[in-house]
């Protein structure tokens, strides 16, 4: 298996990841982090994947995806900061005025799972930042130790996945997912002077 990073430029490989089964159902499409609420809550359905369509057509993309081949299997949702709600989250601490990025949604497609994949993506968002300028990339995963968390949880990551990928922890948060501190782990991708 070798498994391809790519812009996530293509909707049809981004619905195979993130859409629903049924056109009506309200699923995330990872939009709850990157729209202001109000919009997200205002869109229904077909709505919420003719918004992702659209960014999707976007410089830059609206994340990136790994491939199999030619199949889709993963997703990592990767973006500036400031065009996140990330940007006004009082739980999540801004670190300093670094102009960073954000990676905060890691999806892997059930059937190719245990296989790397999410490593894959958290090298991909990485690149994918680096080559559009960022200078740092934040991630604010789980700081779960051992414990088992919940799949449909996930998506925020693992503190170690990103330790293994080179970031280091830079600040507590008072966020919690499934049961789960989370906080804020970063990499500067600056160039060594």
């Amino acid at each position: 298996m070798t498994i391809d990073v790519r812009p996530a430029s293509v909707f049809e490989d981004v619905r195979a990841v993130l859409g629903p089964k049924s056109p009506t159902a309200k699923v995330c499409w990872c939009l709850s982090h990157r729209i202001p609420s109000k919009l997200n809550n205002e869109l229904r359905g077909p709505a919420r994947g003719e918004y992702v369509a659209g960014l999707c057509d976007a410089d830059p993309p609206p994340g990136v995806l790994a491939h199999d081949g030619d199949e889709p299997v993963g997703w990592a949702a990767v973006a500036p900061r400031s065009e996140t709600s990330f940007a006004r989250n009082r739980r999540i601490p801004h670190v300093d005025d670094l102009p960073v990025w954000s990676l905060w949604c890691i999806r892997v497609r059930p059937g190719h799972r245990k296989r790397g994949i999410s490593h894959a993506l958290i090298a991909g968002a990485v690149a994918f930042a680096r080559e559009h300028g960022a200078p740092a990339i934040e991630a604010y995963p789980l700081d779960n130790g051992d414990a088992k968390v919940d799949l449909t949880m996930a998506y925020a990551g693992i503190r170690k996945n990103f330790e293994r990928a080179g970031f280091v922890h830079a600040a507590d948060t008072t966020s919690v997912l499934a049961g789960h501190p989370r906080i804020l782990m970063r990499l500067d991708l600056r160039p060594e002077s």
